[in-house]
C-alpha cells in the first residue's frame, strides 16, 4: 500500500464509526476511495440526485439541508454525510453545501453495504433499523478505554526512517530535525518476513533495528564512535514491535514486559508510527486511574483542591471518547470516594485515631455509583453503640468539619439539605441509625419519605463496613413488608414529572434563570431514579447503582417483560444528554448545570429525549397503580 493510501486509512481510522473497523476493511476504504475538492459554497449533494457514495470529510465543513431548505446539520473533519440517502432509495433528501473549501472522500455504494453487512458497530452507526431509544443507548454502551481502543489512535505521524548505511550523525539530524524521539533502521532486501514491506516503488525492506534518544548517548557518544559509524552498526538486533489494531492496553504491557520506551507500530509488516511510553502515560494523565493514584499522594487538603481542574478533564476526554454513563458515573464516583478517603486519613492523622469505631457512609450518586461533574456532599457517620456524645462528639465532629470543608474545597459543593456528618442529626450510633430507618419504613410522612429517598441510596466509604451492610439489611428485609410505605414512596416519585406537555412537546423551565429550558436531572434522571428505587425496595434488592437495580427488578414479576430494559434506555440516553451538556459547558468555560435549550438539541437528540420522556411517564402512571394504598388507611 503505497504512501497515500496509508494517510487516507490512517486519518479515517482515527474518526467513528472507522475507529473500529478492522484493519481489512479500513484497507477495501482506502483502496476503493475517490478525493474530490469542493470550493467554498460549491453544492455537494442536490435535492433527488442518484446517490451511490458515503461521503467522508478530510477537511472542511459542510451544512445539511431538509428538503425545504433550512439547516438539518453542520458537519467537519471526520464527519460522514449522505448515510441517510444510501439507506433510503439512494435519492438524495438530505441537500449538502460547502461552506469551506472543502475535500471529501467518497466511498462506494458497495463498500459502504459490506460495511453494513460485515461491521455491527458501523451498521448501528449509520442505521435507524432498531428502536431510536434503543439504538442510541446502545451506542452509548460501547466501551473506549485502554482496553478496546487501538495503538492507531495514538499515532500522530509517520516515524523517521534511514537506511542502514546511514551515518549515525545523519540519523541523529534527521531525529532533531523531526521533533522525533527515534529513528526506524531499515536494510533493503528481508531475511526476516515479520519485519519486511515493500515500498511505493515496489523495493522491498526490512526493519532492522531502532534508535532512541538514550541510544545515541550510550551507543554512540559514550562509546566514543565515530560520528561516521553507520546506524546498522549500531542497532540492537532484538526488535519489539506492535501491530496498529492492537489495544493500548497492549502497547504497554508489551513495553513493560521487554522494558522498552519506544514501540514501533507496524501495519502488517509496514512501519506507520513509534509510539513512546510517555504518549500512553499522556493518554491516560486525564484519566481517573491516574487521577486516583495522584489523589493518594497528596499530604494536604491544598494538594488535593488543585487537582480540580484534572477531575473536570478526565471527565470532558471520558464524555468524548464514548463512554458511557455507567462508566462516566463510576469514574468520577470512585474519584469522589478517592478524595473523602484520602481527606479521612488526613484527618486522622490530624486528630489522632478515633476514639470509637465508625463507619463514613456516603448516600445519593456516590452511592449509586452515579456521579457527573455537577455534584454535592451527601453523608453521613454511624458511630459504634460504646458512642458517648459528651466524650467522644467533639472528636467525630471536627472529623467531618474537615471532610466537608475539604471536599468544598475539591470542588464537591455543601449540600444545601444539610445532609452531611457536620449535622449532628446525621453523625449519631448504629442503633440510632436502625431506629431512624424503622420508623421512616413503619410511618411514612413526607419528612420521613424525604429522608428515605436521600439515604436508602446507602454505602460504606471508610472504616466499619459492617455497619451499612446492617442498614442495607434491615431496609431488604422490612420495606417488602410495608405496602403502606412503597404505596408513599410510589406517590412521592410522582412529584417530579417529565417535561411532556401535549402532543408530546416539551414543557419548558419558567424560572427566569434558566428560562425555556429543560432541567435534565429534575424532570428526567433524578425522578427515575426515584420510581426505580421504589421497584427495588418492593423486591428486596440491596443493589445501590440504578442499572443494578434494573436487572434485580428484571428477575422478578414487578415489571412486563421488557419494561427494564425500556426503562435502561431510557434512563442512559437521559444521562448521556445531561453529560455531553455539562462537557460542552466545561469547553466553553461555562459553570456546568443541568439545563438544556432544547432549540441548541440536534433534531436526532431532541426526538430521541422524547422518547426517553414518554418511557417515564408511562412508567410513572403505572408506579401509582402497582402501589395502591392499603384501604385500611385509604380513607385517612
Amino acid at each position: 500500500m503505497d504512501v497515500e493510501l496509508l494517510e487516507i486509512r490512517q486519518h479515517m481510522g482515527q474518526f467513528p464509526p472507522f475507529d473500529g473497523l478492522s484493519d481489512e476493511l479500513l484497507d477495501e476504504i482506502a483502496s476503493r476511495v475517490e478525493v474530490s475538492y469542493f470550493k467554498t459554497g460549491a453544492d455537494i449533494l442536490t435535492l433527488n440526485e442518484t446517490m451511490t457514495d458515503l461521503c467522508y470529510i478530510r477537511s472542511g465543513a459542510v451544512e445539511v439541508y431538509r428538503r425545504q431548505g433550512e439547516l438539518y446539520n453542520r458537519l467537519g473533519e471526520g464527519d460522514i454525510f449522505g448515510h441517510f440517502n444510501l439507506l433510503r432509495n439512494q435519492k438524495v433528501r438530505f441537500p449538502a453545501k460547502a461552506i469551506e473549501d472543502t475535500l471529501l472522500y467518497f466511498i462506494p455504494l458497495d463498500v459502504f453495504q459490506k460495511l453494513c453487512e460485515e461491521d455491527d458497530h458501523f451498521a448501528d452507526f449509520v442505521e435507524l433499523e432498531r428502536p431510536r431509544l434503543e439504538t442510541a443507548a446502545e451506542q452509548q454502551k460501547k466501551a473506549n478505554d485502554m482496553m478496546v481502543t487501538r495503538i492507531r489512535k495514538l499515532v500522530t505521524r509517520y516515524p523517521v526512517m534511514v537506511e542502514e548505511s546511514t551515518t549515525v550523525q545523519q540519523a541523529a539530524q534527521q531525529v532533531s530535525q523531526s521533533q522525533a524521539s527515534a529513528v526506524l533502521v531499515l536494510k533493503e532486501g528481508s531475511t526476516h518476513p515479520r519485519y519486511s514491506f515493500q515500498d511505493s516503488e515496489g523495493r522491498t525492506w526490512q526493519v532492522c533495528g531502532i534508535l532512541t534518544d538514550s541510544d545515541f548517548r550510550t551507543r554512540v557518544v559514550a562509546e566514543g564512535l565515530s560520528p561516521q559509524t553507520p546506524a546498522g552498526d549500531v542497532v540492537s538486533p532484538r526488535l519489539i514491535t506492535i501491530q496498529s489494531d492492537a489495544s493500548i492496553y497492549e502497547a504497554m504491557l508489551t513495553m513493560l514486559r521487554n522494558n522498552v520506551h519506544h514501540l514501533p507500530v507496524l501495519y502488517r509488516q509496514r512501519p506507520v508510527g513509534v509510539v513512546h511510553l510517555s504518549d500512553i502515560i499522556r493518554y491516560e494523565t486525564h484519566s481517573g486511574l491516574y487521577l486516583v493514584s495522584n489523589i493518594f499522594h497528596q499530604s494536604n487538603v491544598e494538594g488535593l483542591s488543585r487537582l480540580a481542574p484534572d477531575v473536570r478533564a478526565a471527565f470532558v476526554r471520558m464524555v468524548q471518547e464514548g463512554a458511557n454513563s455507567q462508566m462516566v458515573g463510576s469514574a468520577l464516583s470512585t474519584i469522589g470516594r478517592s478524595f473523602t478517603r484520602r481527606l479521612l486519613e488526613l484527618a486522622e492523622e490530624t486528630l489522632g485515631p478515633p476514639p470509637v469505631d465508625y463507619c463514613f457512609m456516603v448516600n445519593g450518586s456516590m452511592a449509586r455509583n452515579e456521579q457527573s461533574i455537577v455534584t454535592d456532599q451527601d453523608n453521613a457517620l454511624i458511630l459504634s453503640d460504646d458512642f458517648i456524645p459528651e466524650a467522644h462528639d467533639a472528636y467525630f465532629k471536627a472529623l467531618a468539619t474537615f471532610v466537608s470543608d475539604g471536599l468544598d474545597a475539591c470542588g464537591y459543593t455543601y449540600c444545601k439539605g444539610d445532609v452531611m456528618a457536620t449535622n449532628t442529626q446525621w453523625r449519631q450510633p448504629l442503633s440510632v441509625w436502625k431506629s431512624y430507618f424503622t420508623d421512616w419504613i413503619a410511618n411514612p410522612t413526607p419528612e420521613r419519605l424525604l429522608h428515605s429517598s436521600i439515604f436508602f441510596d446507602l454505602d460504606s466509604l471508610y472504616g466499619e463496613d459492617l455497619f451499612v451492610e446492617a442498614l442495607q439489611d434491615l431496609i431488604a428485609e422490612q420495606a417488602p413488608k410495608s405496602p403502606l410505605f412503597l404505596a408513599a414512596m410510589a406517590r412521592n416519585a410522582l412529584n417530579r414529572t417529565p417535561p411532556l406537555g401535549f402532543f408530546r412537546t416539551f414543557v419548558m423551565e419558567k424560572d427566569g434563570k434558566h428560562n425555556n429550558s429543560i432541567n435534565l436531572k429534575r424532570r428526567g434522571t433524578a425522578p427515575m431514579v426515584d420510581l426505580i428505587r421504589v421497584h427495588a425496595l418492593a423486591c428486596g434488592s440491596k443493589a445501590q447503582n440504578t442499572f443494578q437495580r434494573l436487572e434485580a427488578i428484571a428477575d422478578t414479576q414487578l415489571l412486563a417483560t421488557g419494561m427494564s430494559d425500556k426503562l435502561s434506555y431510557a434512563f442512559e440516553f437521559m444521562c448521556m444528554s445531561r453529560l455531553r451538556h455539562q462537557m460542552i459547558d466545561l469547553q466553553e468555560d461555562r459553570l456546568p448545570d443541568n439545563n438544556i435549550e432544547p432549540e441548541n438539541v440536534a433534531d436526532s437528540e431532541r426526538h430521541t429525549l422524547k422518547d426517553a420522556f414518554q418511557v417515564l411517564s408511562n412508567a410513572q402512571k403505572f408506579l401509582k397503580f402497582r402501589y395502591p394504598i392499603p384501604s385500611n388507611r385509604a380513607g385517612r
